[in-house]
Order: C-alpha cells, then structure tokens, then sequence
C-alpha cells in the first residue's frame, strides 16, 4: 500500500561520484607506476564471487577480499575494518597475489579473521605519499566516515530469491478460472457501496462513484492454476507473489476480514494448497515459490477482532471494551476513535503491545500463529511479504521506531524457527537499510527507492507516481550505486526490482505508451543487481494510470509469444538463468554518456563477463565500451545474446551499435 514521503538523492552517491564513470569513456593504452599517484580508475573491489571468497560467512569462516588496482601502480594496500564485538577498527596489510588475464591488472589480497561479530570494511590504497579510500560508497582521497562494506556473520538471504524471477498477480484481475464463485452485482454491500460485477476488459471504475473498491471482475486462484503454463513456461518466472487472499469484502483485500480463510471469490483454502504445490511442482516447469502477501499493520474493520458492522456472533473491540481482543487496538475515545491505516476507519491498525503481547502471539509469535501456520504443511508457503511494513507498532503510534524494529526482530526468528530458507520481504518507498543492515529483520525490500523510481525518471521522465523528473545516465548511476552501497551485498541481491506494481500507475503508461521504452526497462530489469519481479502485463506493455486504473484486467491474447514484449522477457528471462554473473556476479559502472543517453554496466564472475549496454536515445548510437574493465582480452569475442552479433576486442574496446530505446547483452 503507497503512503510515502518524498525521496531525496542519496548523499552518499552524490558526495562521493565515482570517477571510474567518467574515465572509463578513453581508450586505455598507458601503464601505471609507482609515481605518487593513484589511478582510481583501475580500483575495484565488490562482494561479488571474485572478489569475496565468502560472501555470506559463517561465524567459523574467515572472509578473504580482493582489490584490484592497475599493474604496478601502488606500493602497499590494507583493510580497515570496524569489528562491532570490540567497537574499534583493525588494520590487515594486503599482499599482491596475481594479475589479469589482460595483464592490465594486479589483484591484492588480504584476509578478515573468523568471528561472529558483525564488521565493515573499507581499504586505504597507498601509491608512495599519495592515498585513496575506497568503500562502498565509492572513491575518494580522504577517509570516509559512512559508506562502508558489510560482513554479518550467519545471515543469509534465500538462494532461490537471488536466482529467481518473481511475478507479482493482483487477483481478481489476473484470470477468471471459476466462474461459480464470482461475485455479482449487489451481492452484498460494504461501507455503502454494492458490489459491482465488471465484464473481463471492461473499465476498472465503479458505476457509484466512491466505490472502486467493490469492482469485481471475477479473477481467482484457479485462474493462477490454470496460467501456471504461462507464468513457468512461456516466460519462466518461478516466484509467485500474490497480492493479498484472505476473505475481505474489498477487491483489493488490504482490510482482512479472516485471516483464516482464502476469500470465497478467490476460491478455498484447499484449492490454496493444490496451487502452491503446483508451483513448487516440477512436472509442469521449474521448481516454484509462493510469496503471500501479509497485511499485519491493520485488519478491515469488518474483521473479528474488531467487528465494526456485527457480522460476527463474537463481540469485536467496536462493540464492546470488555472483548478479548479490546486491547488488540488503540482507541482515543471508544468506540468511534481509534487508530488507523493513515487514519482510514475501514483499516483499524492492530496493537502490538510489548513483547510476548495477545497480537504479537496471533500474527507471528505463537506456533498456530498467521505467519506460522502458512509456512508449514499443508500450506508450506516460501515467503511474506509486509505490507506497509515500517508502520506495526504498539499503542496507535506509527512505526519507524525501536518497537517496530524489535517487532520485525522477533518475526524474522519466528519466520527462521519454520523454515530457514523463507524469505521476509518489507514495503518500503525510500531507504530500507534500518530494516536491511543488521541481518536481523528482512531479507529485502520492494526496490522503489534502488529500481523503480530512478530507471522510470531515466526512460519514462517521470517518477513511478507520473510526476515529471529526469535523470542522465550519470545522474542515474550515482542514485543506483548510492542505494546499493546502503545495503548487504545479499540483500541487494534479493531486493524485488519492479518496472510498476500495483501502487504505481503502469510503466508503459509512464513512458507514453511507447513499447521500445518497455524493451529497455525488460533488459534493465533482467540484467541489474536484484530480483526481477515482473507486474503482471507489464511484460506485453499494459496501460494503466494510478491507482485503481494500474490494476486492468490481464489482456490474453497478450499473453503469447506473438507479443514482442513477451517473446523478448521470454528470452530475457532465460539469459538471466544461464548466466549466474547476472544473478550475484560483481556489478561495475563501465560507461556513462549523457549526450547520447547510453548507461553501460558490467556483471562478471568467473565464469562469464557481460558487458550490458543501454541505450535511452531514439535513434541508434554506436558505442565503444572499456571491455578491459572486464578483463575481456584484446582479440577476444563477445556475443550480444539479444541477437546474435559478434564482436572482436580491440585496444581494449568492444564497439557496437544498439538501436535506440534497446540494448546489448555482450557476453563471454
């Protein structure tokens, strides 16, 4: 659900631009010396594979860094690291062991000991009397105060999340698979609006004005099943999110009525179970996942713990203050002041008290609790993901806070005592790190704030809301690596990165309908450090403004490879699964050229090195990217996987032609 403040540019990037951005541009042909001088545009260092020989350390696992410099330019190197067991920083001298296949590079090494503390590193690169800083935040010639890299011991991130593709359905719009349980017009009436059944394809607006939120069109969990084929096949997403399920008289269901109970409209809670085990199956396609959504800020009013409209026997907080569950809201005045959703009297917000409190039990804590009971047998459900998750709180205050934090603590354990391997997912607009940073609360969050806003303000020129804003590719790259540098490398990995979801209006409609803008935003999505999380139709170019107008019905005779769009997520989707370098390889700005609006990037293991570039022009540009930045060897050949073209190394160059509002995929 979107209730945000504005967002502002990360300091970190901004103060600290790199200037490997805007040297990569020039042919490389000099060699480096020990001449007083550092040459920042030879330094890398990430967690990626190769240059972090454990990325997610145990407690009993020493962690060994890697830092690359140009062949023989500095005398010495060392980590600094800040150990939290001991509050002071420690020193490792760094020794070189080896250089590129290009010969154009040295690789230093040096060694974190083992422990169970949670660190942050940066390293000081000594050339002579000249030295450069260089930590998460970039490059710089004094030491930095913030901006470090991260090691916590212990926390890891879901595997599956990190190498998989996430389609995220709202639905009743998605496909009608059982027609018998559709809600019908007048069916029944909630916060004076009647239900309102819609023909497939029809507008989204309600007759009545006011009453969107009763617009039906028939949308179900058979209809999930029954384009399963499509999903796992067709495109080859095997992560499914679901917007919420739970019985709720809203089209929407973010006002849960019974947690309990999959809404009749939607179907049963045994026909739940037949879906996610046909997701997890592997007779009709990958292995899947199931990510619910969990809206635990708030019920519905009409829930009953609360019972505003007496449509349960039980007496909810509304009716009476002697209820068992009185204290599971906060009332200013009872009965008709209390806390809400943003003060929304149809989402009273839930009480989390202290620890151990009645809500904490029912939510999470307790084994028959909600979070609890859909991660085990029969459910066995793989993920949550919060619902406006910085807002839980105790006694009606707003979250963001030492309760909240303690709360999504004490989830992350519950969640962690069923299955290890299931993922946290928060909703958060702007810098999640308070949530992301310790490893001890999610393992990632919906990516408006390191994705989707800053990719539309470069392709669409406008926000994800539709406001006008634009960035240059330089621009672009200081907010993305200002947000990455926020994060865990495992975090980042797991972040869902998404053109448009259901609190935006559509990314097509954003960029004007024009459906090249699409292709670009697909290859960026499926190329860029997180996980692809396609809204559903935004893979053939849906319409839609904000909200309700971003939640159309699904068009099929879309949803076929005939679509361009489709075929090309289709192809994306498969590069991404053949290639672990663009699932957790290292990520490195290669070129950015605001003249011509092309953003180049690389992601490399040691397996395969990928040269991505972007071109945001409407006409074609030739473009001559660094590939010994890669450590792609002159005379070498790398494929562009979009179409098939090849091209030679040269002087440390790969020159090529990309058509505007598309891309390169350079591989090899």
């Amino acid at each position: 659900m979107q209730f945000r403040k504005p967002m502002a540019l990360h300091a970190l990037a901004l103060g600290m631009a790199l200037a490997l951005t805007g040297a990569c541009v020039s042919t490389p042909v000099h060699a480096a010396s020990n001449d007083n001088n550092v040459e920042w545009n030879g330094l890398f260092h990430d967690q990626g594979p190769m240059y972090d020989n454990h990325p997610e350390p145990t407690a009993s696992q020493s962690v060994t860094l890697t830092l690359r410099t140009f062949k023989s330019d500095i005398t010495s190197a060392n980590i600094k690291y800040y150990d939290s067991a001991d509050s002071s920083f420690h020193w490792v001298a760094m020794h070189w062991v080896s250089n590129d296949p290009t010969g154009r590079f040295d690789y230093w090494q040096g060694t974190i000991p083992a422990s169970s503390s949670e660190k942050y590193y940066r390293f000081q690169i000594n050339d002579g009397s000249s030295t450069a800083w260089y930590n998460a935040a970039g490059i710089s010639s004094s030491e930095p105060s913030s901006g470090d890299f991260f090691i916590i011991p212990g926390f890891t991130t879901p595997d599956w999340m990190k190498n998989g593709v996430v389609y995220q359905i709202f639905p009743d719009r998605f496909y009608n698979g059982d027609t018998s349980n559709d809600v019908t017009n007048g069916q029944y009436t909630y916060a004076g609006c009647a239900t309102e059944k819609h023909t497939w394809g029809s507008s989204v607006t309600s007759n009545v004005g006011g009453c969107n939120s009763a617009v039906f069109f028939g949308g179900d969990l058979q209809g999930v099943i029954d384009k399963l084929g499509y999903i796992k096949n067709t495109l080859g997403a095997d992560i499914v999110y679901l917007n919420p399920i739970f019985k709720s008289p809203t089209n929407h269901k973010y006002d849960t009525e019974d947690y309990t109970t999959v809404d009749p409209a939607f179907g049963t809670n045994s026909l739940l179970q037949t879906l996610i085990g046909d997701v997890h199956s592997t007779s009709n396609g990958p292995k899947g996942y199931v990510i619910l959504d969990g809206v635990f800020n708030h019920t519905g009013d009409t829930h009953k713990w609360f019972d505003r409209y007496n449509w349960w026997s039980s007496n909810g907080a509304y009716e009476s203050q002697s209820s068992t569950w009185y204290d599971y809201y906060t009332f200013q005045q009872w009965p008709g002041t209390y806390s809400g959703f943003f003060g929304i009297a149809s989402m009273p917000k839930l009480n989390y008290g202290a620890s151990g409190s009645a809500v904490r039990n029912a939510i999470y804590g307790s084994s028959t609790s909600v979070m609890q009971t859909y991660l085990k047998a029969p459910y066995s459900i793989d993920g949550w993901r919060l619902d406006a998750a910085q807002y839980l709180d105790a006694n009606g205050n707003n979250g963001s806070d030492a309760v909240n934090h303690q709360i999504m603590r004490e989830m992350r354990t519950a969640v962690m005592s069923v299955n290890p391997n299931a993922e946290i997912l928060g909703e958060f607009w702007g810098d999640a790190s308070s949530w992301l940073s310790s490893g001890d609360q999610w393992d990632g969050a919906m990516n408006y704030n390191g994705f989707t806003n800053p990719v539309s303000e470069w392709i669409c020129g406008v926000d994800e809301s539709g406001n006008s804003n634009s960035l240059t590719p330089s621009g672009l790259d200081s907010w993305l690596h200002g947000t990455r540098a926020d994060l865990p490398t495992d975090v980042q990995q797991t972040m869902t990165n998404e053109l448009g979801t259901h609190d935006t209006s559509r990314f097509a409609t954003r960029c004007g309908g024009d459906i090249w803008k699409t292709y670009l935003g697909l290859i960026f999505q499926m190329t860029y450090v997180g996980t692809p999380t396609i809204y559903y139709g935004d893979e053939y170019g849906m319409q839609g403004g904000n909200d309700p107008d971003d939640r159309r019905t699904f068009d099929w005779s879309q949803g076929t490879t005939n679509n361009s769009a489709v075929a090309l997520t289709q192809k994306l989707i498969a590069i991404r699964k053949q290639y672990s370098a663009l699932r957790t390889g290292s990520f490195m700005t290669l070129l950015t050229d605001d003249s011509n609006h092309i953003y180049a990037f690389g992601r490399f293991d040691a397996s395969h090195r990928i040269a991505v570039v972007l071109n945001n022009d409407s006409s074609s540009h030739t473009v001559t990217v660094p590939a010994y930045q890669l450590s792609m060897t002159d005379g070498s050949t790398v494929t562009d996987v979009l179409n098939g073209g090849t091209y030679t190394v040269q002087n440390g160059n790969v020159t090529v032609t990309v058509d505007g509002h598309y891309g390169a995929i350079l591989e090899q």
